[in-house]
């Protein structure tokens, strides 16, 4: 039998079109941009720096960076935690004070009772330990009234701001508290094994703190906290008190910073850390923390610490106003938001 064909028409069938290798190639660029976009900065910042100034690219300059950035590593890692909940915690400068000048009232002249006809004397990990708890209890009071009364991190924080600084000021009767005793001052001068011992601290709060958000439940809970709050909450995960933890950790981290700060200075300043929290948002944010929460690696706020402390030592190198630091780093921490803002709207 012989059929017509004639009128039989091909089928027909739509594809979608063929990505072009130059597509791919250019989508692939834009993904390591971003990813790797920290890293491209410091790189810029150093060769810029380096090129204006003769002192940026020598030993002693490097390690003058980074025990200057020890003390806003121990901070920003704390922010970070709160970061990722979707807080924010202002406090932090203001802890770090005070929690500096407790260990140092107590190492310098502990703690009299004349009523009990009492004193008591402090041993160097006595006051230190003190000095961290001090720091906890007031981010554990934070994570409270943040819970508790759902006050927003912000207000609640600003106001513990106010709170500890008049603390401080309370304290140490606004003059410094000096003569702390060489065992102390190792904390902020001391090298061991070549290295300065404010990185030897710092390296261990980022690696303990790595494992934290990587290998714990903790971890996985404030991730889920900052990604869908009312998710990690219908999943049975106790929010309060992980927030309570979380501040908690970034006061005693706070605390940490100010350990370092006031052993460095061998006293404690009524106005230490003003102005820290700045420093230790925007490592976060340049690091790659969404302020919304939920996304970010702890190894990304060392990498932004980095930045900010090579942007500020740049800064003091080419004797640059410090009014006009001011206006830089605003300007940084503005950008790094956009940066942020956007690189959200394109997930």
């Amino acid at each position: 039998m012989i059929t017509d064909t004639s009128t039989q028409q091909p089928e027909i069938t739509k594809s979608e079109p063929a990505k072009t290798p130059s597509n791919n190639t250019a989508k692939d660029f834009r993904h390591y941009l971003v990813k790797f976009q920290s890293l491209i900065a410091l790189f810029l910042l150093c060769a810029v720096i380096g090129l204006l100034s003769d002192n940026f690219f020598t030993v002693a300059n490097g390690w003058n960076v980074m025990r200057q950035i020890s003390v806003n590593i121990c901070i920003s890692v704390g922010m970070t935690l709160v970061i990722l909940t979707g807080g924010i915690d202002l406090s932090v400068g203001s802890v770090l004070a005070f929690s500096g000048a407790v260990t140092a009232g107590l190492l310098s002249a502990g703690i009299e009772l004349p009523a009990f006809d009492l004193f008591i004397g402090f041993t160097l990990l006595g006051g230190i330990i003190v000095g961290m708890a001090t720091g906890s209890i007031l981010g554990a009071f934070n994570g409270w009234t943040i819970t508790r009364f759902r006050v927003p991190p912000f207000v609640a924080t600003l106001a513990m701001l106010t709170i500890a600084r008049g603390l401080t000021m309370l304290w140490t009767n606004g003059f410094p508290i000096s003569g702390l005793g060489e065992g102390f001052v190792t904390i902020g001068t001391g090298w061991f094994l070549g290295i300065p011992v404010p990185v030897w601290i710092s390296a261990v709060v980022v690696v303990s703190f790595m494992m934290i958000t990587t290998k714990t439940k903790l971890g996985r809970y404030i991730y889920a906290i900052g990604g869908n709050e009312n998710a990690a909450r219908l999943s049975g995960i106790n929010i309060k008190k992980v927030k309570i933890i979380v501040y908690s950790l970034a006061g005693g981290l706070a605390a940490v910073g100010g350990l370092i700060v006031t052993a460095r200075l061998n006293s404690a300043q009524p106005n230490a850390g003003f102005s820290y929290e700045l420093d230790a948002i925007a490592a976060v944010v340049i690091g790659g923390t969404s302020l919304s929460g939920g996304r970010g690696t702890i190894l990304g706020t060392v990498l932004g610490a980095i930045i900010i402390g090579v942007l500020n030592n740049g800064l003091v190198l080419l004797d640059v106003s410090p009014f006009w630091q001011q206006v830089v780093k605003g300007i940084v921490i503005l950008l790094a938001v956009i940066i942020d803002k956007s690189s959200s709207k394109n997930q």
